[in-house]
């Protein structure tokens, strides 16, 4: 029965450790695009940078929830799930 524990707890950090490398990816891209695109627009329009700063603010919270969601998967995983 000690190794079947042992390879349960073993799969359980590796798919922790998964779930966190992967759904950190998806945030990492989303918002580098968001503030790469609206640099760009304050660059291109500066009168247009208060409203570009603050949507841009939006769209990284937004995106980043996906990051917190893998976040709270792992330590389900992690601490729950035995």
């Amino acid at each position: 029965m000690e190794m079947a524990e042992a390879i349960v707890k073993a799969a359980r950090a590796l798919g922790a450790g998964l779930a966190m490398g992967i759904g950190s990816i998806g945030p990492a891209i989303g918002e580098g695009n968001v503030v790469g695109k609206a640099l760009e627009g304050m660059a291109r329009q500066p009168e247009a940078a208060g409203d570009l700063r603050s949507n841009m603010i939006l769209g990284c919270a937004i995106s980043e929830s996906t990051g917190i969601y893998s976040l709270v998967v792992a330590l389900l995983l992690l601490f729950v799930f035995k």
